[in-house]
């Protein structure tokens, strides 16, 4: 295909060459009479032609990209973009919206160890060149932390509250700070933050009823456990509850196969990639990120 799309481009140039090569080849003289043919300057002209033609496409084209678009996209598409920049942004230490792009490219496929550490290149870069990062930034850096580690730890609520530092108003950063809350027990704080985010979030949130579910069930614990460690396994029972309820939550499927992974569940994995893979059936993306963490842990 590649050698097909060459001999096109190379057709294609000559073509261009003849609109410059032609005028010089056959030249008329203001009184009408044909003029002297100029061989060496037309074969100059095309040569120049052809050499601009060829060092544009050797710096900008994209050879895959154009064959990409006659053939049409596949499966592997997206997940062959996420490699190829995450192997040129070593190259481009300073490239934000790079680094942010790759980190959310890794998210949407459930890495988010390697989506925390492209957010944490572009939270340094950003705050050596402002002095701050941007709050969005943050909150996108702090979700993949929570994500990676399975529970919002120390290191998730730090940035976390950094962002409300920031803005005060952040959805996600009060959200994530509620459960580092509920989770250490301060009930009665965390359900503050949650009323306040239910308050201020758009009617048709997706996320509203679930978070409705977390607030009854956090204000149904007894006082003798609330100050207790959380307990992953009914952490892990909750997500996959809600997940029969609202299955189409490709995170929520990502997170549940890799925390049954965690807890060495190889079983109850293998079963939620089967349902993943299902209720996902006809949709690129999400059977590829699901393929992807499959690898990662071990599932076939």
């Amino acid at each position: 295909m590649t050698f097909v799309f060459i001999s096109v481009f190379a057709l294609v140039a000559l073509f261009a060459s003849a609109f410059v090569v032609l005028p010089l080849i056959k030249k008329e003289r203001p009184n009408g009479v044909t003029g002297k043919r100029n061989p060496l300057l037309a074969l100059a002209a095309a040569l120049g032609m052809a050499a601009v033609g060829i060092g544009t496409y050797a710096a900008l084209g994209q050879p895959r990209i154009a064959i990409s678009g006659l053939t049409g996209p596949t499966a592997n598409d997206y997940p062959e973009l996420i490699a190829t920049l995450a192997r040129r942004m070593p190259n481009r230490p300073g490239d934000i919206e790079g680094w942010t792009l790759l980190g959310r490219g890794y998210m949407a496929y459930g890495n988010a160890n390697q989506a925390a550490k492209a957010f944490r290149q572009a939270v340094d870069i950003s705050k050596a060149r402002d002095g701050a990062a941007p709050p969005q930034l943050l909150s996108n850096y702090g979700e993949a932390l929570a994500q990676d580690a399975g529970e919002v730890n120390k290191d998730a609520e730090a940035v976390f509250r950094e962002v409300l530092q920031e803005d005060p108003n952040d959805l996600m950063a009060r959200y994530y700070v509620g459960v580092a809350l509920s989770h250490r027990g301060d009930k009665e704080n965390a359900l503050k933050l949650w009323e306040s985010v239910l308050a201020d979030a758009p009617p048709n949130a997706p996320w509203r009823q679930d978070l409705l579910n977390q607030m009854v069930a956090l204000r149904s614990q007894g006082g003798a456990g609330a100050g207790g460690p959380p307990n992953p396994q009914a952490m892990v029972a909750q997500l996959a509850s809600r997940l029969e309820a609202m299955p189409d939550d490709i995170n929520g499927w990502l997170m549940l196969i890799r925390a049954y992974s965690v807890l060495q569940q190889k079983d109850k994995a293998a079963e939620a990639l089967s349902k993943a893979r299902s209720v996902f059936a006809n949709q690129a993306e999400a059977l590829a990120a699901l393929t992807q963490i499959a690898q990662q842990n071990s599932l076939n």
